[in-house]
């Protein structure tokens, strides 16, 4: 279930060079808008613009209820709004924990009054994220949990983990999935590798992440359940991921602009923010992600939007907490550091970012076609801007992307019918 601020619906018009790459959409079009639903499309000029379905991202960090300094309902959807969605998922590793209905059914409520794109709320599937004991996950479904997930930890026991499967075929709710084996990861800040030991800071191996992978696959495939791997990272959980498609298993992955982008040489700088769980990883890595999206065996972009205070980032890289915040930037670093080096078409990226997630969640595909609600993204692919914390509608500044010129900016969105960001 996905919920936002009530609003009346807009009209209006778009015109440019309309790409939606699901539909096979690649024309210039004019797009009008009546009463928040797509009533026409003519021929049209191709001018500077080009619009395509908006985006969805299925891995946000909304820090509501709990750490409202951070991030709010409000602030998160407007960032996302200035970013190019139209919907996105929020995480329930909050103050309290998303672990029961009355605290999902009061995220819903705050939704109603708030948020500003639709917004769905995944539930915990441990109580307490605790990893001991599963939430009344049927009851939480139906107070209008989209998924469930664990994210920021992992569900350690194996036990546990085929019974959320199991239940999850009562709920007919995807499992969100952050792999991590702590007992390797115990320690570590930076990816296992050459800078971190020249750095001297504790390493966090690749197999941290690919082993819970191997067997979260295992386990789906076993209960013939679907799954979804989170913040992807390493070249063995690409194998297993492909692997497991071509045994038939269920499963769909996602990947950050961070790890498609970055190395673990940029910790080198000892930028907090660039400290991220998983870590960056190796050169081979990343080309192991690029090439996993561009094929499609991964089927997302999500940015594991991640706010924090400038007080718990303003410290050492190994006192720093993980995360990276992205809503606002994903498609412009994409499009600057993929797309214009001619290493992703501006096709892939763009289905990633919005029929890739939502079909991965099973939430209405963004459509540019007479008779659907508008979700729409104008974008100008040649604009270059500079990210700095003053630009951000987000209430914490914590990017990696800070200082950099990037080229490609969202220009308005359109989310349900309703215009949400305009330049």
């Amino acid at each position: 279930m996905l919920v936002a601020r009530n609003g009346r619906s807009d009209s209006l018009t778009l015109e440019g060079r309309v790409l939606a790459p699901a539909q096979g959409i690649d024309e210039a079009l004019r797009i009008t808008v009546a009463d928040g639903v797509i009533s026409a499309l003519e021929a049209g000029a191709a001018g500077s613009l080009t619009i395509a379905p908006a985006f969805v991202d299925p891995h946000v960090h909304l820090r509501t209820p709990g750490r409202e300094d951070e991030e709010t309902i409000r602030s998160g959807t407007e960032a996302a709004a200035a970013g190019g969605y139209c919907a996105i998922l929020a995480m329930p590793n909050t103050e309290p924990v998303v672990d029961t209905t009355s605290v999902l059914g009061a995220l819903v409520e705050r939704a109603r009054e708030e948020a500003v794109v639709p917004t769905g709320f995944m539930a915990a599937i441990s109580k307490g994220q605790l990893g001991d004991e599963l939430t009344e996950m049927s009851a939480l479904a139906q107070a209008g949990a989209a998924a469930f997930t664990d994210d920021g930890r992992p569900v350690v026991s194996a036990g546990l983990m085929r019974r959320a499967l199991q239940y999850s075929a009562i709920t007919d709710l995807r499992l969100a999935l952050h792999c991590e084996e702590p007992s390797l990861s115990f320690g570590g800040h930076a990816h296992e590798g050459v800078v971190s030991a020249e750095l001297g800071i504790g390493p966090y191996p690749s197999s941290a992440e690919s082993v819970m992978v191997e067997r979260d696959l295992a386990l789906a495939g076993s209960e013939r359940r679907s799954i979804h791997l989170m913040h992807l990272s390493a070249r063995e959980s690409v194998a297993s991921l492909e692997h497991a498609l071509a045994s038939g298993v269920a499963a769909t992955g996602e990947v950050t602009p961070h790890h498609l982008v970055l190395t673990d040489e940029a910790v080198r700088s000892l930028d907090p923010n660039t400290k991220m769980n998983p870590p960056l990883r190796s050169a081979d890595d990343c080309e192991a992600l690029r090439d996993a999206l561009r094929r499609g065996a991964i089927s997302c972009v999500a940015t594991d939007h991640a706010p924090h205070a400038r007080h718990e980032k303003d410290v050492p890289f190994e006192e720093a907490p993980f995360g990276v915040t992205g809503l606002e930037t994903a498609f412009a670093a994409l499009h600057t550091h993929l797309v214009a080096p001619g290493v992703l078409t501006i096709e892939t990226l763009l289905e990633r970012m919005s029929a890739g997630p939502a079909r991965a969640f099973d939430l209405v595909e963004p459509r540019i076609e007479v008779g659907a609600r508008a979700n729409l993204v104008a974008l100008d692919l040649d604009a270059e801007w500079t990210v700095t914390e003053a630009g951000f509608r987000s209430l914490s500044a914590n990017s990696w992307l800070l200082g950099q010129t990037l080229r490609g900016r969202v220009v308005k969105t359109v989310a349900d019918g309703r215009v949400v960001f305009d330049t």
